[in-house]
């Protein structure tokens, strides 16, 4: 599988991939200001296997290539320690976050979270977010405009918050939707998400410093989540349809509960990464939607064939062309730029290759979904590619994929379609700024810019 080379004094040369030839600090800047760049250019210099050095990172394998990809979320998992390569997000979802365990500890509380996220359990959930889309929908008059993104916002968490808690308008739903809100917006530009990036920033300055205020925020929602946990466990005979109640009735193969900080820590990842991601998803499929008129045309047709309002909820989101609709717009800008990334427990060969214990596999879902032999014309938003082919879970991977793929993609997609539908076949919308957008850094992920303005325009 590798050949190693060897020197004039007959001593083996470990193979290593071509490596960024810039400094270090310099790589991780424009990393986090310019990704799109700094990610294409070197693509374009290295190939689709390439070195690089982030501070604060272990030397990190950037991998756009196809066979690379599959090699890697078909490997044994117990190859990577693949939970320490996420402690960029522990001041935001806890140590005990599935996103950052490993081993057995991995696979039981994976096993254990995956069934509300999954058949007729996720169903269930289909009017309720119909509901939600309607409610906060129908405060919309013709002739106001609005940024797409908060209001989707405002949707999908209000989904996870009844979805997951099971809460109902109250004060302490709207203190959690406060708070959390502020704190996602902690992070809302690439200078502000240097203090993820850079521990030595993560300091508490006082209240009005930028991390001694995420800090107080991220107690305020503690304090709630844990009042919403121990209402539950006192009431066991009122737990509902809810996910928090489905997990405190949970058991392991030991028949172990989980901790209270187990169930604070999965719940902080579901409203983190099952909220905001998905409202990014809509802004953008709104933006696409309304920008391209040939797709707007032809996703309206289809939804025509069909009474919305009434349907069931998994004939809408069967619907093939709203599918492609969705797709397309999860490939063209990923929410995320890159799976979970894995750090080798041993020395591997791997793709011609030697590399050492230590190092760092970054998946790049961005540069994999730009590739012109798998998507010609990547830079355009075609819908109908996913009609003309299938793509391998290599080619298309929006969620990640192997054993860390999001356990929330199922729900995501579901949630998306059934949003994207109730709108656009209840109002017609305008792009107000019809000129190309492009994904700036929000945190971890990337949201367009400027949130995508649209105007209300007279019903149908």
């Amino acid at each position: 599988m590798i050949t190693i080379e060897e020197n004039s004094q007959n001593q083996t040369i470990p193979k290593l991939p071509p490596k960024i030839f810039t400094s270090k600090w310099l790589q991780t800047i424009r990393g986090i200001v310019s990704p799109i760049s700094f990610l294409e250019e070197t693509q374009r210099r290295y190939g689709d296997i390439l070195l690089s050095e982030f501070t604060n990172f272990p030397p990190q394998l950037v991998i756009s290539n196809v066979a690379a990809i599959q090699e890697v979320l078909t490997a044994d998992p117990q190859l990577f320690d693949s939970g320490s390569g996420n402690n960029i997000i522990q001041p935001l979802v806890g140590a005990n976050s599935l996103i950052l365990l490993d081993g057995d500890h991995h696979f039981q509380q994976r096993k254990l979270l995956m069934p509300p996220f999954h058949g007729e359990r996720m169903r269930a959930y289909g009017q309720l977010i119909r509901d939600i889309t309607g409610q906060v929908t129908s405060q919309w008059t013709v002739g106001q405009t609005f940024v797409a993104r908060p209001r989707m916002q405002d949707i999908s968490l209000q989904v996870i918050l009844r979805a997951v808690f099971g809460l109902k308008e109250g004060e302490r739903y709207q203190q959690i939707k406060e708070i959390l809100t502020a704190m996602l917006d902690t992070f809302n530009s690439p200078l502000s998400a240097v203090f993820l990036f850079f521990k030595s920033l993560q300091r508490d300055l006082g209240a009005w410093s930028p991390w001694g205020k995420f800090l107080r925020r991220r107690q305020q929602l503690d304090e709630l989540i844990y009042q919403e946990i121990r209402e539950h466990r006192s009431q066991p005979e009122s737990l509902g349809e809810d996910i928090l109640s489905l997990l405190l009735s949970a058991r392991d193969e030991n028949g172990q509960a989980m901790t209270d900080l187990e169930l604070r820590d999965e719940l902080m990842t579901m409203l983190f990464a099952g909220h905001e991601t998905t409202a990014i998803a809509l802004a953008w499929a709104l933006y696409w939607v309304h920008y391209l008129p040939e797709v707007r045309e032809k996703l309206l047709q289809e939804l025509k064939s069909i009474d919305v309002v009434n349907a069931d909820p998994t004939v809408i989101t069967q619907l093939p062309y709203l599918n492609t609709v969705c797709s397309e717009t999860l490939r063209i800008y990923p929410v995320a730029f890159f799976c979970l990334p894995r750090i080798l427990k041993a020395p591997m060969q791997f793709m011609g290759y030697d590399l050492p214990k230590g190092m760092m596999l970054s998946i790049c879902i961005y540069l994999t979904h730009h590739r012109p032999d798998i998507y010609p014309e990547p830079e355009r938003f075609r819908p109908e590619r996913f009609l003309e082919r299938q793509f391998s879970p290599y080619e298309f991977l929006p969620f990640g994929g192997g054993n860390r793929r999001c356990i929330g993609a199922a729900f995501a997609l579901f949630e998306m379609k059934l949003v994207l539908a109730t709108i656009l076949s209840s109002y017609s919308l305008e792009l107000l700024e019809k000129v190309p957008l492009k994904p700036v850094r929000r945190g971890i992920v990337f949201a367009p810019n400027g949130g995508v303005r649209l105007m209300v325009k007279e019903k149908f």
